[in-house]
């Protein structure tokens, strides 16, 4: 189940996030991409890959990536160089396809300021938001893999 929310208020900017991509890139989400909505999908625990797959295949039966950037962001509480080093490694090791690289990006933070940031209660779900990157405004979000009944709602 999801829950989608409107935000149009000042209180529902999204926040400039910084990571890297899996090809070894520094972004800034959503400053660098410009030009069409963002589909932001945050997930903070190992076991929501597959939700994010699933969320992403819903997406891409509607060719919703033709329309805006789709990007995953796992968010990973901050650690030691070495240990970040290691894990991005271990995940580019398991996604070798170059697109899937690029629209991952991985945010080494604060956990708890993150989601206190972006109205998050908790990690036990991953959490979606549309954004306008030009003026940062959260124009959707939910909760839970978004289904194809609420892409075509959505996007009709």
């Amino acid at each position: 189940m999801y829950k989608v929310e409107l935000g149009f208020t000042m209180d529902e900017l999204f926040p400039t996030i910084f990571g890297k991509n899996l090809n070894k890139e520094k972004k800034a989400i959503p400053d660098d991409f410009l030009g069409v909505e963002l589909f932001v999908i945050v997930a903070f625990q190992r076991w929501h890959q597959n939700l994010v797959d699933e969320a992403i295949s819903n997406l891409e039966k509607y060719n919703i990536e033709n329309t805006h950037y789709i990007i995953e962001v796992p968010v990973v509480s901050e650690l030691s160089l070495l240990r970040r080093m290691r894990l991005n490694a271990i995940m580019r090791a398991g996604i070798t396809d170059f697109s899937i690289r690029q629209r991952t990006i991985t945010v080494y933070t604060d956990k708890e300021e993150f989601k206190l940031n972006l109205a998050i209660p908790s990690e036990e779900e991953i959490h979606w938001f549309i954004v306008n990157p030009s003026t940062k405004i959260i124009q959707r979000r939910g909760t839970g893999v978004i289904s194809p009944a609420e892409i075509s709602n959505i996007f009709s």
